[in-house]
């Protein structure tokens, strides 16, 4: 086009051109079209398992502890949801009314025990070195499909909000995991633990059967959680800690409760390996999830493009031009774990320390975040 050209000649190869660019706008749309096809592909792809993790179905899952024993009540043991209508802590008509089904109102000491056991649960767990966070409960969708979940997809747990790129949390696993999206941590300055409060929201979706009656499955809850960024060699280790945490927990509350190393048809797609604690529900006869501890190895973090810059072994190699140093980054593992998911934890309470007379113990631990009381007793008429 350059060159000296007859200008029928020239007139061939603009049009030539023309019909170029435009086809090369319907190759990039279908490039689009393709490049999301083949992400939302990719995102079905769940993580690798531990080599100890059992294989098959949830049957198949191992007992790694069993934590004392079921309690001899001499009566007749009530559920959770006659005790709470005796004694006036909860509201599901009236919720079902104003929100829908799988909707509560709490009341009178139930309240005392959701912030006592919240305030408990964030208490205990900074202690152990935990910084606490309150998150945000709208996150990106494209948060929430970096982590893991699926908020596009058929029976997702996941409320997303009309006109907007934006979801509900699930758990505050989500809103944590995003913290440090697209960064390069110093080494040093791992690992790095937060025990997070929230409200949860999930849908639900398929789930039915008596064990979604009163509070054991809703829609809206409040939680706490834990997370930890780490070395990847150091993932297994803080593994053990956590799951070790929530049993500490759970212990000094006298449930009875077991762990459990769930098989891998039971992971979730970011779990390599997950502990499962099933708390012992009177109420319920069976055991009912109370919490887990998941370790997710790279796959979140490969996501979320959050790397750490390992300390060089010789100071020399360090490069001080804008700070950054020769040694290649590598990718953190994250793993999450459940401090207190308090309806559930309201759950065993009520129905494990329920007496006789139809009150039931506060258990020693959470007295002193619920204002020193030590029972609940039936309201006078």
């Amino acid at each position: 086009m350059k060159g000296k050209l007859e200008p029928s000649v020239r007139q061939a190869l603009v049009e030539e051109g023309k019909s170029l660019k435009e086809g090369l706008v319907a190759l990039e749309e279908d490039l689009v079209h393709l490049t999301d096809k083949l992400q939302q592909e990719a995102q079905c792809i769940p993580n690798t398992t531990h080599p100890d993790a059992p294989i098959g179905s949830e049957e198949n899952s191992i007992l790694r502890r069993m934590v004392g024993s079921p309690r001899d009540f001499g009566f007749a043991v009530k559920d959770h949801l006659q005790l709470g209508k005796e004694l006036d802590l909860f509201d599901f008509d009236a919720a079902a009314e104003v929100s829908g089904s799988k909707f509560y109102y709490l009341k009178n000491e139930a309240v005392l025990l959701e912030m006592g056991l919240i305030n408990w649960a964030l208490a205990e767990v900074s202690k152990r070195g935990f910084t606490p966070l309150i998150t945000p409960e709208i996150v990106r969708s494209s948060v929430v499909e970096k982590c893991g979940f699926q908020p596009r997809g058929q029976n997702t747990q996941v409320y997303s909000i009309e006109g907007s790129d934006q979801c509900l949390i699930g758990t505050a696993e989500i809103p944590v995991g995003g913290i440090h999206m697209d960064s390069i941590l110093p080494e040093s300055s791992l690992p790095l633990k937060y025990v997070a409060y929230s409200h949860c929201f999930r849908t639900e979706a398929g789930a039915a059967g008596t064990a979604t009656r009163g509070l054991y499955r809703v829609h809206q809850f409040s939680k706490v959680e834990m997370f930890v960024f780490c070395r990847p060699e150091d993932s297994d280790r803080y593994h053990e800690e956590l799951i070790g945490i929530e049993e500490d927990l759970f212990a000094s509350l006298g449930l009875h409760f077991k762990t459990l190393d769930m098989a891998t048809g039971d992971l979730g797609a970011p779990a390599y390996r997950k502990f499962d604690v099933e708390a012992w529900m009177p109420g319920l006869d069976r055991y009912g999830e109370i919490s887990s501890a998941s370790n997710c190895t790279d796959y979140q973090s490969r996501r979320l493009g959050i790397r750490y810059r390992p300390s060089p072994s010789d100071p020399s190699q360090a490069s001080s031009k804008k700070g950054k140093g020769s040694t290649p980054t590598q990718f953190v593992h994250t793993l999450n774990a459940t401090a207190c998911a308090v309806p559930r934890m309201i759950v065993c309470l009520l129905e494990n320390f329920q007496q006789e007379d139809g009150s039931v113990l506060i258990p020693e631990p959470l007295r002193p975040f619920m204002g020193g009381l030590h029972v609940i007793r039936p309201k006078s008429k």
